[in-house]
């Protein structure tokens, strides 16, 4: 399990900061421009969506790239296609709940209840990332043998 552990800290870990950033950054420049919470929810789950995703694929194309490479071949949009193929199987249905319901609902509700902004985005974000990683870890471990193998 502490094998298994490190490797999705190593996996998602650099992505979640990134997002984190993104988030609270976005979440709190659309409130200071626009005063909406709606759009600063929005903008928050979206940021962050943007910079997670981003991370994921960059990294994921680095490493097809480097295992194409050391067995002599390139890298083509047909791999390009099975890395973007494995994301969505990966993330595909918990991304679905968790962008258009669950994050902007928590990024909009939970600052309310606490009564802090950026300390309520935070909070949401780390609830929205428990609904979140259960039913991705699920599905990255399902589909890592027969998604992932690019030689």
């Amino acid at each position: 399990m502490r094998r298994k552990l490190r490797e999705w800290l190593r996996r998602y870990l650099p992505a979640e900061i990134l997002s984190l950033l993104g988030t609270l950054a976005a979440a709190a420049l659309a409130l200071a421009l626009t005063g909406s919470r709606v759009t600063a929810a929005l903008a928050g789950t979206w940021a962050g969506n943007v910079l997670y995703f981003g991370t994921i694929l960059l990294t994921d194309v680095w490493r097809a790239r480097q295992v194409r490479r050391a067995a002599g071949q390139a890298y083509t949009w047909r791999t390009f296609g099975k890395n973007v193929r494995a994301l969505v199987v990966e993330f595909g249905v918990a991304e679905l709940a968790d962008s258009f319901v669950i994050r902007p609902a928590l990024m909009y509700y939970v600052p309310l209840w606490v009564g802090h902004f950026s300390l309520g985005i935070l909070l949401a974000k780390l609830a929205a990332d428990v609904t979140f990683y259960i039913p991705a870890i699920l599905s990255y471990e399902l589909s890592k043998q027969r998604l992932r193998d690019f030689r």
